[in-house]
């Protein structure tokens, strides 16, 4: 049988916080200005995309859609950047966005039927509460705990924007994360792109067809997490999952119980 949507668990929204919190350190500055001279390469020698190339790849991910930019973010100059710099953030930003929202597309549906992990939630021992809707199950967690998961994220991002040899507004290839070295990481324990090598073994046709059903699934994911939270939200919002989706009455965009923006 099958638990109803309402029993979660606390981990799927560690997803749903992850995806508001991916590419903080992207959206600042500095990040790719001091990788500007990081790399011995030169612009000339760089694969920089323009809007023809996503016009490309428009119609590869959607024949009948094609290249929709209303807002002509693709001849956009970010932080007074070229244009080919701004399609370079985002479209990391695009991968990067999907592949947490598919965490968390399938995390908020795997835990709101009952789906536990085997150990504890925290060491004093206490368990995974259950009976409780994604959101709420997140806010079961404790602060400290919270605080482990976004310094985590942010690691991460500091990794990416600082270990990759060539930035990803510099030419470099949307998505990749980095190998960890073995002076940081022993064994290399979590290299995140590819750990277990499969991607290097495909030749260059089957990666490209894997990236787009990648961004493809990825933008679903963030419709569908987001039409999840909606109507959670506000019942009724998303007709679809009205009586499916249980009504959260705290606030999705408040990741901790107390707010530290008043204490800044």
């Amino acid at each position: 049988t099958t638990t109803p949507i309402h029993h979660s668990l606390p981990t799927m929204k560690l997803f749903l916080a992850a995806l508001f919190a991916s590419s903080a350190a992207a959206f600042t500055q500095s990040s790719f200005n001091g990788q500007r001279m990081a790399s011995a390469q030169t612009k000339a020698s760089m694969t920089m995309e323009t809007s023809e190339d996503l016009a490309v790849l428009a119609k590869k991910l959607n024949p009948v859609v094609g290249f929709f930019d209303p807002l002509g973010l693709a001849e956009a100059n970010f932080w007074d950047t070229t244009s080919e710099e701004t399609i370079g953030f985002l479209r990391e930003s695009e991968v990067k966005h999907g592949r947490i929202a598919m965490f968390a597309f399938v995390g908020f549906i795997a835990h709101a039927n009952g789906f536990t992990f085997p150990w504890d939630m925290t060491l004093d021992g206490t368990p995974f509460p259950t009976g409780m809707s994604p959101p709420e199950a997140w806010d079961a967690i404790p602060e400290a705990a919270k605080w482990q998961i976004f310094t985590f994220i942010g690691f991460l991002e500091f990794y990416r924007e600082v270990a990759s040899e060539t930035h990803y507004m510099k030419g470099g290839k949307p998505g990749y994360f980095p190998d960890f070295k073995a002076s940081v990481i022993p064994g290399g324990a979590l290299n995140y792109y590819d750990p277990f090598g499969i991607s290097r073994k495909n030749d260059d046709a089957k990666k490209e067809a894997g990236l787009i059903k990648e961004i493809n699934n990825g933008r679903l994911a963030m419709i569908g997490i987001f039409g999840f939270v909606s109507e959670a939200q506000v019942p009724g919002s998303v007709p679809a999952l009205k009586g499916i989706i249980p009504e959260y009455s705290g606030d999705v965009m408040a990741p901790f119980s107390t707010s530290i923006l008043p204490h800044l």
